[in-house]
């Protein structure tokens, strides 16, 4: 594999990460298909068809691209009234079934569950790693500093605060704002999934390295990850990028991050809006 002067090698557990996740959707299609082989590929829808093609693209050039996105069958096959309805009272019976959840032992030292905020209506959503202080707090996640900035990406990018979803890989604060366990990650990820499923993103935005591992099972340092698309359950894109606690400590790295949202913005078939 060729790599440009200057930029570091890839990791080969990177490499066959991204291999595991291409054959996991080559999977996901002959399941559904009922096809094998070349047939499964031929028989899939052709977003999932690109999804594939890209995730081969990237083991064999080390480079993501993105997922290709059909906008108009994107909006036909967008959810009822009722179901959106119906997925609204689901998720607010999840949120109230968190708030007493004792799954793990991060339920003995906080102060409330954080679940979300949002409505998800712009098709994007926000993954970061856990609640902090000021977010145990309030029962809302990203309220602190790091959240006014990811306040301020999110209108950068042309939407409305409450158009896009936000959550967190653990809902419960871990002590000392440290990296949720993996048994902790483990025991409230059906809760993300079940979200996710309900609001069916077209895109997620992976804020770090560990909202990108509780996603995609993926891990490794974010700058090496950061700007290429992955696979969430192989269905929906994920682009990892920088924590917004991250660009606080290190502003150089906003530019890379506006670039990662701006690949977002035309996976969404949104314009990309002018910088103020």
């Amino acid at each position: 594999m060729t790599v440009a002067a200057g930029e570091p090698e890839l990791d080969p557990r990177e490499e066959l990460a991204t291999l595991v996740a291409a054959l996991r959707v080559h999977a996901e299609l002959s399941r559904e298909s009922g096809a094998t082989g070349l047939e499964a590929y031929r028989a899939a829808p052709a977003a999932e068809r690109g999804v594939v093609a890209d995730a081969r693209a990237s083991n064999a050039t080390g480079a993501g691209v993105g997922p290709r996105t059909d906008v108009s069958e994107s909006r036909a096959n967008e959810p009822s009234v009722e179901d959106r309805e119906a997925s609204v009272r689901r998720l607010e019976m999840l949120r109230v079934e968190v708030s007493t959840c004792t799954r793990c032992r991060l339920s003995e030292t906080r102060t409330q569950t954080v679940f979300a905020r949002g409505t998800g209506s712009s098709g994007l959503c926000f993954v970061g790693e856990g609640p902090g202080a000021d977010e145990d707090a309030q029962g809302f996640p990203f309220v602190g500093k790091a959240g006014q900035l990811l306040d301020r990406m999110i209108e950068a990018m042309g939407f409305a605060r409450d158009e896009v979803y936000v959550a967190n890989i653990v809902k419960c604060r871990p002590p000392n704002n440290r990296k949720p366990e993996a048994d902790e990650v483990a025991a409230c990820r059906p809760y993300l999934v079940e979200q996710i499923e309900l609001l069916k993103p077209k895109a997620i935005v992976a804020l770090g390295a560990t909202a990108l591992e509780g996603l995609c099972g993926i891990g490794g340092g974010i700058t090496r990850l950061r700007g290429t698309w992955r696979l969430f359950r192989g269905t929906i894109a994920v682009m990892p990028t920088f924590h917004p606690a991250y660009l606080l400590r290190t502003p150089s790295a906003k530019k890379e991050v506006w670039l990662d949202l701006q690949e977002v913005l035309r996976h969404l078939g949104r314009s990309i809006p002018a910088r103020k």
